[in-house]
């Protein structure tokens, strides 16, 4: 490293968040700088494969020096073997799994495995960024103890702000989906293939998913935040040991029936593969990779087209597993009464998700719901990002916030809930209110707030975004909240039944009521109030 002469000015960092997204073959490292619209991979010689993949691998022996290595330096060395029994692979999976449960021997703990990478991305850091915030995502059916193992892990990293999030909400986040979707996630991956139907937290009138905090300005979370689980929700899920690597072995044994099955031929097996997904490449063309053996010197040449491949594919039965789980998943789904209809969308992620004859099955098996395709690998990370950059501390309220409201079907006033206890806050979006009046030639409307600790007998429905209510809360669960009320003057006068007003109600980051709302009829803006403080 060259030394900065004097009077040289120092160099300016770069300030973002980083995330990475830790997965069973590959783990990817993303960055989003505060003045970036875009995140971007990052190459952190020597471990990444390329910009933001690192094979996740881990070799350690303590009897050799170096005793660690990660990611692309244990490919360089050639220590991918099948029977190297220094080699720590597929270990994500047991990661927050009791000891007794891992049915798979390692040399090291699943933990200490993933421990050691995560360690090594932190290290290999470019110097010119400044990382002010970490997002890690974590797989949602094991969320809470995976969530244990990285606050460990993440209690010495030196960063103001770490956040963690489900992947599946990452991938649909990632995937340009919407808070509320339900959607399934399918993840092809390079050891496994898992399917999910997942419910995404949020949609009208409850608030969006966040990236959970678990430090804030260098403060540990865990015990003095209030803040709920917000994970996705999974309506059905299953899942095959069974992923890229095998497709790899498959192609090679295909080609080469007799011979070992060595890394150096899975390698440019896998390569042929990724070539033959290429959507451009037409179905009988026939591509040539090569495989060589550094320890014989001797070349294998791998020629296939797309045809020989989907033959290979439906040979070893893939489409009959694909059709298990898939069916399996759906199954969970409709005990939730969540039909393929009700779907905003499938997403596709996993190296595995660009071979066009599984993309061409799930598409097939998964009509009329919308296929997406986000960036195969990078799709979790992304969207963990897009989850983070505006990330504040969301508290919780501790009681229900109602407005007044006069109900045009029983012709008297009812409460209808604004914002209800376990709700956070501050609020990324306002819920919107329209009002009519209730009486002949009525001059202005008054607001007037209630509060309670309970959520009553209610049900909200939504008609075309405005929400109406069915059924108010008990007036006994319900005080009037103190302070002068509202009235909002009306000119010209409304009548009863007419929508004249639209309010817009929040809750600012100093838990302050605000409303705002225009009149319907006229156009003019109402102007801004704060009306109480709600925690």
């Amino acid at each position: 490293m060259s030394q900065r002469s004097k009077g040289a000015l120092p160099v300016t960092k770069e300030i973002g968040t980083l995330a990475i997204d830790l997965g069973n073959t590959t783990t990817v490292v993303a960055f989003q700088g505060e003045k970036d619209k875009n995140p971007r991979l990052l190459d952190l010689p020597t471990i990444t494969r390329t910009k933001g993949e690192i094979p996740s691998l881990v070799w350690h022996n303590e009897n050799c020096m170096p005793n660690l290595l990660i990611g692309q330096d244990v490919v360089e060395a050639n220590l991918v073997g099948q029977n190297n029994p220094f080699l720590i692979r597929d270990f994500k999976r047991w990661i927050g799994i009791p000891p007794s449960e891992v049915t798979e021997k390692f040399h090291i703990p699943p933990n200490k495995a993933g421990e050691a990478l995560l360690r090594a991305v932190w290290e290999k850091i470019p110097h010119e960024l400044e990382i002010r915030r970490l997002v890690l995502t974590t797989p949602v059916e094991s969320y809470r103890a995976y969530k244990s193992w990285l606050n460990q892990i993440c209690s010495e990293i030196p960063v103001n702000e770490i956040a963690i999030v489900d992947e599946p909400t990452a991938a649909a986040i990632g995937a340009g989906m919407h808070a509320g979707s339900k959607l399934l996630v399918c993840d092809f991956g390079g050891s496994t293939i898992d399917i999910a139907l997942v419910a995404i937290e949020g949609g009208e009138g409850k608030a969006s998913p966040i990236a959970e905090l678990v430090r804030f300005n260098g403060q540990d979370l865990q015990v003095s935040s209030r803040q709920v689980l917000r994970c996705a929700k999974v309506l059905g899920k299953s899942g095959i040991r069974l992923g890229g690597r095998d497709l790899d072995r498959w192609i090679a044994n295909h080609l080469f029936p007799e011979r070992t099955l060595t890394e150096n031929l899975l390698d440019s097996a896998e390569k042929l593969k990724c070539r033959l997904s290429q959507i451009s490449i037409p179905k009988t063309e026939q591509l040539i990779e090569t495989a060589e053996e550094k320890e014989s010197g001797r070349k294998y040449l791998l020629k296939l087209n797309r045809n020989d491949l989907e033959e290979v594919l439906i040979k070893n039965q893939l489409f009959e597993a694909l059709d298990r789980i898939l069916e399996k998943t759906l199954a969970g789904g409709r005990k939730y009464g969540c039909e393929l209809s009700d779907l905003a969308g499938v997403v596709a992620v996993g190296g595995g998700s660009q071979v066009p004859l599984i993309r061409e099955w799930l598409k097939k098996r998964t009509t009329p719901a919308p296929f997406l395709t986000p960036p195969p690998t990078e799709a979790v990370a992304i969207g963990a990002l897009a989850l983070t950059p505006g990330v504040r501390i969301k508290d919780v309220l501790q009681k229900s916030v109602y407005l007044r409201c006069w109900d045009q079907k029983s012709e008297k006033h009812i409460w209808h809930p604004l914002f209800l206890n376990g709700q956070t806050w501050p609020t990324s979006e306002g819920l919107e209110i329209v009002l009519a009046g209730s009486k002949e030639n009525q001059k202005s409307l008054e607001i007037v707030l209630g509060e309670t600790e309970s959520q009553g007998n209610h049900e909200v429905v939504y008609i075309n975004g405005i929400p109406t209510v069915k059924s108010s809360s008990k007036a006994t669960d319900l005080a009037v909240i103190n302070g002068d009320p509202i009235n909002i003057s009306l000119n010209p006068p409304t009548q009863p039944g007419e929508d004249c007003i639209r309010l817009n109600f929040s809750i600012n980051e100093k838990a302050k009521l605000k409303m705002i709302g225009i009149d319907l009829r006229t156009g003019q803006e109402i102007e801004t109030k704060y009306l109480t403080t709600v925690d």
